[in-house]
């Protein structure tokens, strides 16, 4: 490729604020759940890099024309690539493309194609932008992007911080994460947490009915609990993971989980889910089990040791994707007033869903 500058390039990052930023010179802009993505582009040549450095194109092989037909011949683009269906953003239709076979790759691509969102003008034919104020590279991106059709996407973006609150409100329904600010003046900043992200966070109450071992081995730390919920029938979901602990911690966990560990797999209501993952069939069937294999590190252990579903935790969380939590949860406290049984969907708050048509522009 010949460009103002050669991939890999770091993407530069964001620190978490509690709130929108006051006063002016700000760009605000959806955050938007997907894969991280730089596309660099010199004529028929495509990379879209991941943000760990890595090349996407073989799991997303539907945007390599697209890009070609709507994108400047020669550039950098820094951007997300999203899936989105019935009316929302789909992660885990996102997280099946991470798949070794190329067949299992191209199917999913013509059942659930992919979009990519762009935000960020970082390279036009001979000029660098990385160097240039946040403002005037988005006044080039909207240049660059302005004939753009689908699945190609120009990002939303205001000055107004009133109309941000309200996407911060709107928007979640669609599956996105909350709201980016970034200084109108700042430069792009390869590596460095240069923007600030407001995401939502809530609190849930959730039975604990399992853990994971530390990858530093059984019986020397707790890594992670499994959280569920009751659905109005009585049946235990998982729906997610809390890992928020110190080393210390960890190691206390072993002791003070151990009296719920004896007789845990009689009647436990997971007991076939290790069974199966056992057998490959949470691989097989796309379900996210608390013993599957982990689509970003196949090597990585994420078997589980059952617990008596007797505990309840309270965690701190940003939103639902269906019925799980969309990233793991930060633990709060634990709640012995509370009964495993009243841990139930009912109590999550939940939001009305704004078409992501109508930010696509469809």
């Amino acid at each position: 490729m010949h460009l103002p500058f050669d991939p890999p390039l770091e993407p530069m990052l964001a620190k978490a604020s509690a709130a929108l930023p006051d006063g002016d010179g700000w760009l605000y802009e959806p955050k938007w759940d997907g894969f991280r993505a730089i596309v660099f582009r010199d004529g028929d040549e495509v990379l879209i890099q991941s943000r760990d450095l890595k090349p996407l194109d073989r799991y997303f092989p539907e945007l390599a024309e697209p890009i070609r037909a709507s994108f400047p011949s020669r550039c950098v683009v820094d951007g997300e690539v999203v899936i989105a269906r019935d009316g929302e953003l789909d992660f885990e239709a996102l997280l099946l493309r991470i798949h070794p076979a190329e067949s299992r790759v191209r199917m999913l691509a013509g059942e659930t194609p992919a979009s990519f969102v762009g935000w960020d003008l970082l390279a036009l034919d001979d000029e660098d932008f990385r160097a240039t104020p946040q403002g005037e590279r988005r006044a080039r991106l909207e240049t660059a992007f302005g004939a753009v059709e689908a699945p190609i996407h120009l990002t939303p973006a205001t000055r107004v911080r009133s109309t941000a609150a309200d996407w911060f409100d709107r928007f979640e329904g669609a599956g996105l994460d909350g709201v980016v600010a970034k200084r109108l003046d700042a430069p792009y900043q390869p590596g460095k947490r240069a923007m600030l992200k407001i995401k939502h966070q809530r609190t849930a109450d959730c039975v604990v009915a399992g853990f994971r071992w530390h990858k530093n081995g059984p019986g020397t730390h707790v890594g992670s609990l499994l959280l569920g919920l009751f659905d109005d029938a009585g049946k235990l979901h998982h729906v997610g993971i809390t890992s928020s602990f110190s080393w210390d911690r960890r190691a206390a966990l072993v002791k003070e989980l151990e009296p719920l560990r004896k007789n845990a797999s009689d009647e436990h209501p997971w007991r076939e889910w290790a069974e199966w993952a056992a057998w490959g069939a949470a691989d097989a069937s796309g379900q996210r089990l608390p013993g599957a294999t982990s689509r970003w590190n196949r090597g990585k252990d994420l078997s589980w040791e059952p617990l008596r579903a007797e505990r309840v935790a309270e965690v701190a969380y940003d939103h639902l994707q269906g019925d799980r939590f969309r990233h793991a949860t930060t633990f709060q406290r634990w709640r012995p007033d509370k009964r495993p049984d009243a841990c139930r969907y009912d109590q999550l708050e939940e939001s009305a869903p704004y078409l992501i048509g109508e930010i696509f522009g469809a």
